[in-house]
């Protein structure tokens, strides 16, 4: 069990310095409790910080199903068996992927405070999070960032159960996983400290990184 995000980060920091150095990396963040943890394995690394923000797709019936996610660049993932579960077509939710993008571009927005994404292409991206569930958002992310054609892609996360993390670490260069427990019900349960991190607290975390 970590003691909070701040541990957790540090404890990536020093596995992700095991496999070698990144000085061409970029730590790529998922907001808003990953920010924290990123921040700390991007100033450990000495590299870039900045955000990636997948936002899950609802079914219509009820936006708390998840049935895929979606990214800033458009980058779309479908649970097919969810789909086909509950009698969904793709294009039923042409809607809720619209209104996902534009909550993402208000995100990114904001968290940046107005700039740029930093460039990935040619870089060493170190995808990061607080801990992953079912693995739908980091699928997204992953895809979205090798949209960018990074040299290289490095998932790190301090927790995720067996089979997300077996399903992930075909999609990366390398992975990072401190935790694979059994059983899991939530990430939380892994934390002794797990309060909501704010979209003040990621803002300033981001400035901070980018003054240094």
């Amino acid at each position: 069990m970590f003691q909070d995000r701040v541990e957790a980060g540090r404890l990536l920091a020093a596995e992700l310095k095991e496999i070698g150095p990144v000085k061409d990396g970029v730590v790529v963040a998922i907001p808003r409790g990953g920010v924290v943890v990123g921040a700390e394995v991007a100033k450990a690394l000495d590299i870039p910080m900045d955000v990636i923000v997948p936002r899950k797709i609802g079914a219509p019936f009820n936006p708390e199903v998840a049935v895929g996610a979606v990214t800033e660049d458009g980058t779309t993932i479908f649970d097919e068996r969810a789909l086909r579960l509950l009698g969904l077509a793709r294009e039923s939710l042409d809607d809720a992927v619209k209104v996902q993008l534009a909550e993402i571009a208000r995100r990114t927005q904001l968290y940046r405070s107005g700039k740029d994404p930093l460039p990935l292409e040619g870089k060493t991206v170190i995808l990061v999070d607080d801990g992953v569930a079912t693995g739908y958002t980091t699928l997204a992310a992953l895809r979205s960032v090798k949209n960018a054609r990074p040299a290289r892609v490095v998932l790190a996360v301090p927790v995720a159960p067996p089979d997300t993390a077996e399903m992930l670490s075909g999609e990366v260069d390398e992975m990072i996983c401190l935790l694979t427990p059994e059983p899991f019900y939530a990430v939380g349960q892994f934390y002794r400290r797990f309060d909501q991190t704010t979209d003040e607290e990621v803002i300033a975390l981001l400035a901070r990184r980018r003054r240094a």
